[in-house]
C-alpha cells in the first residue's frame, strides 16, 4: 500500500502541474512549480529532505481522504475580473498602459514584429546559370555596350567624338549624378578597362547590362578627364577609378534620405495593436496583468506572442480542415456561465477509447495534428465567442473532467506539455474560472503540495471538487439548463421541447422528507415537464388536482422508487380538461440531502395542436 500511495502521489504531482499551466497563461507560477519539482528530484540524494517530503505527502493524503466528498478549493476567495475601462484603472496602471502603447508603436515602426527573413542558402548557386540569360534577353543593352567599346579601340577616332559628345549632352550631365545608384561605380570601372580589350568588355556587359547604360550617362560628367584617361589609361588607371568612385558615392547617398513607409497594421485576435480602436486597450491590459503591470516584461511577452503566431501560421490554421471529427467530444464549447462567459469542457475520459487515443497520439504526425487542432479550437472560440470591447466578455470558463482520465506517462505526455506551454505563453488572462470536476483523492493531495507555489490570484481562479460534489459545484457558476446532462445538468443537443432559455427550478430535498412541485394548469391546456434528482434513490410520483370543490384527484404517474442507475431525466405531460394543478412529488427516504431540478411549460390547446 505504501508503494502504491507513493506512485499515485507522484502521478498526482504531474497532473497537478498540467492543470495549473493550462489555466494560467500569464502566471509563471507553474514554471516555479516545475523548477521546484526538478530541484526536489535532484535533492533525492539527501535522505533527510526525501523523508520530509514523504511526511508532507502522507499528511496531505490523510487530510484529503478524511473529507473527500466536501473538498472545494478556491471558492472562498473567488476571482473577480477587473474592469477594462481605462477610466476605472488606477493611476499607475493607466501610466503603464500608456507606456506599453508607446513601446508597441516604436516596435512596429522598427519592424520588430516582423519575422526575420529566411537564410539565403540557395543564393550562391543562382549566379552560374544566370550569366548567359541577361546577354540573350537584354540584347539591345548589350549592343549599346558593344558600340561604346568599338570606338574606344581607336584612340584617334575616339578623340573627336568624345570632345563633341560632352558638348552635346552638357544639359543632361547633372541628371545622372542625382539618379545613379551605388552600383554605377564598379560599372564605370569596367567601361574604362574596356580600352585594353574588347572581350572583357563583352563579359562585363553580359554580367551587368543595366549598369552599362548608366555608366555611359556618367561619361559626360567629366569630359576632360576622359580624354586623359584614354591617353594615359595604363599609367593613371587607379586615379580614374578613385575619381569615379568619389563622384558616385555622394550621388547614391540621396535615395537613403527618402521618407520611410508607414508600418503595416498588426492584428492579434482581430484587434489592432495600435490606433484608436477601444479593443486595443483590452488586449494590452491582458499582457500587462499577466506580468503584474511590468511594462518591459509585458512588451516582451506581447512581441514573443505575435512572432509565434506568425511562425505557427495562426491565420491559415483558422480555416484549415484538420480532419479530426472524432475529437469533438473531447474538448467543446457549451453554453455560458451565470455571468455570460462561454464555457469550454475538457473531457479526457474519452481517451479511454483505445482507437481514439491512437488516432490522436499514435505517432509524431498525429500528435502534431492534435496540437494544431487544440490551438485551432481555442482560436475559433476566442474569435467567435469573446468580445474585446471594454465592457464585453473577453475571457472564458474552463471545466476539466478528470474522471477516468488517462495516465500522465502515456504517448500524449509530450504534446500535452507542449500545448500547455503555448497556452501559458501566448494566451494571457483568458481564463475567468477553472473548475476541476470528478477529482480523485490523490489529485487533491497533489494540489495541496502545489498550492504554496501558486499566487493568490491563480488560486482564486481554481475550484476542485470530488465526484460527489461535481454537479453542485458546477451549479454555483453555471445554471443547470446550461450544464450538459453528463455533468448533472439538463442540457441536451437534441431536445425539441426545452432550450437553455427555459429556466430551471432548483430545490433541495432534505433527508427523510418530501418535496412537491406544483404546476398550475388552465382548461384544455397541456402541461409538459422534466425532472431530475441527482443520484435518485428517491420515490417519484405525479398527480392532478382540480380546482373545483369535490373534484377527483387524478393519478398521472403512480409513485415508484427510482434507482441510482435510472435514466437521468424524467419527462412527462398531462392534458387538463379543467383548471387545476399538476403536482410532482419526490420523497427522499435516505439520510442524505438530494438536489432536485425541474422545469415545465403550460401550452394552450392551439399551441398543443401546432
Amino acid at each position: 500500500m505504501a508503494e502504491e500511495t507513493k506512485q499515485e502521489a507522484a502521478a498526482a504531482a504531474a497532473v497537478a502541474e498540467v492543470a495549473v499551466a493550462e489555466t494560467k497563461a500569464e502566471d509563471k507560477a507553474v514554471e516555479v512549480g516545475e523548477k521546484a519539482d526538478e530541484s526536489a528530484a535532484a535533492a533525492a540524494e539527501a535522505r533527510e529532505e526525501e523523508e520530509e517530503e514523504e511526511e508532507k505527502m502522507e499528511e496531505a493524503v490523510a487530510e484529503a481522504g478524511a473529507d473527500e466528498a466536501a473538498v472545494i478549493e478556491g471558492s472562498t476567495a473567488s476571482f473577480k475580473e477587473e474592469s477594462n475601462l481605462v477610466a476605472d484603472l488606477a493611476d499607475p496602471d493607466q501610466k503603464a498602459l500608456a507606456q506599453l502603447k508607446d513601446l508597441v508603436a516604436a516596435a512596429l515602426a522598427a519592424g520588430e514584429f516582423d519575422l526575420p527573413p529566411p537564410p539565403p542558402a540557395p543564393a550562391a548557386e543562382e549566379p552560374a546559370p544566370k550569366t548567359d540569360e541577361p546577354a540573350k534577353s537584354d540584347a539591345p543593352e548589350a549592343e549599346v555596350a558593344a558600340e561604346s567599346s568599338e570606338p574606344k579601340a581607336d584612340e584617334t577616332v575616339k578623340e573627336e567624338p568624345k570632345t563633341d559628345a560632352p558638348a552635346q549632352e552638357e544639359p543632361k550631365a547633372e541628371e545622372p549624378a542625382k539618379e545613379e545608384p551605388k552600383t554605377e561605380a564598379p560599372a564605370a570601372v569596367a567601361v574604362v578597362e574596356e580600352t585594353k580589350a574588347e572581350a572583357p568588355a563583352a563579359v562585363a556587359a553580359a554580367e551587368e547590362p543595366k549598369a552599362e547604360v548608366a555608366a555611359e550617362e556618367a561619361k559626360p560628367d567629366e569630359p576632360k578627364p576622359e580624354e586623359k584617361t584614354v591617353v594615359v589609361a595604363e599609367e593613371e588607371g587607379t586615379k580614374t577609378v578613385e575619381a569615379i568612385e568619389e563622384t558616385a558615392v555622394p550621388a547614391a547617398a540621396e535615395p537613403e534620405a527618402a521618407p520611410a513607409a508607414e508600418p503595416k497594421e498588426e492584428l492579434i485576435w482581430g484587434v489592432p495593436l495600435v490606433g484608436g480602436d477601444e479593443r486595443t486597450d483590452t488586449v494590452l491590459l491582458k499582457f500587462l496583468r499577466a506580468r503584474e503591470f511590468k511594462v518591459k516584461e509585458a512588451m516582451a511577452m506581447l512581441k514573443a506572442a505575435v512572432l509565434w503566431r506568425k511562425s505557427f501560421g495562426i491565420d491559415a490554421l483558422l480555416g484549415a480542415d484538420l480532419g479530426v471529427p472524432e475529437l469533438e467530444n473531447v474538448v467543446f464549447y457549451r453554453g455560458a456561465d451565470r455571468e455570460g462567459h462561454p464555457v469550454c469542457y475538457n473531457v479526457y475520459s474519452e481517451f479511454q477509447d483505445k482507437d481514439l487515443y491512437e488516432k490522436a497520439f499514435g505517432d509524431d504526425e498525429k500528435r502534431e495534428r492534435f496540437l494544431r487542432w487544440r490551438i485551432q479550437l481555442l482560436e475559433r472560440g476566442i474569435r467567435e465567442q469573446l468580445d474585446f470591447s471594454p465592457s464585453g466578455i473577453c475571457s472564458m470558463v474552463q471545466v476539466t473532467d478528470l474522471k477516468n482520465s488517462p495516465p500522465m506517462l502515456g504517448k500524449h505526455r509530450a504534446v500535452t506539455r507542449q500545448a500547455l506551454a503555448l497556452l501559458q505563453d501566448n494566451y494571457p488572462e483568458f481564463i475567468a474560472k477553472k473548475v476541476f470536476i470528478n477529482v480523485p483523492w490523490w489529485y487533491l493531495a497533489a494540489n495541496k503540495m502545489m498550492s504554496p507555489f501558486l499566487t493568490q490570484r491563480t488560486k482564486s481562479k481554481f475550484t476542485f471538487c470530488s465526484p460527489a460534489k461535481t454537479a453542485e459545484t458546477l451549479f454555483r457558476y453555471i445554471a443547470p439548463e446550461q450544464v450538459p446532462v453528463q455533468f448533472g445538468g439538463l442540457y441536451k443537443e437534441d431536445d425539441t421541447e426545452f432550450s437553455t432559455s427555459d429556466g430551471v427550478t432548483e430545490l433541495t430535498v432534505k433527508p427523510s422528507s418530501k418535496e412537491t412541485v406544483e404546476i398550475p394548469a388552465t382548461e384544455n391546456s397541456t402541461v409538459v415537464w422534466e425532472l431530475r434528482v441527482l443520484g435518485w434513490e428517491v420515490s417519484y410520483g405525479v398527480e392532478f388536482t382540480p380546482d373545483a370543490e369535490g373534484g377527483y384527484t387524478v393519478i398521472v404517474q403512480k409513485t415508484r422508487k427510482v434507482p441510482a442507475n435510472e435514466e437521468p431525466i424524467m419527462k412527462g405531460s398531462f392534458k387538463a380538461s379543467e383548471p387545476g394543478k399538476v403536482v410532482l412529488i419526490v420523497n427522499n427516504p435516505t439520510s442524505k440531502k438530494k438536489k432536485l431540478l425541474c422545469r415545465f411549460k403550460v401550452k394552450s390547446s392551439t399551441e398543443s395542436s401546432a
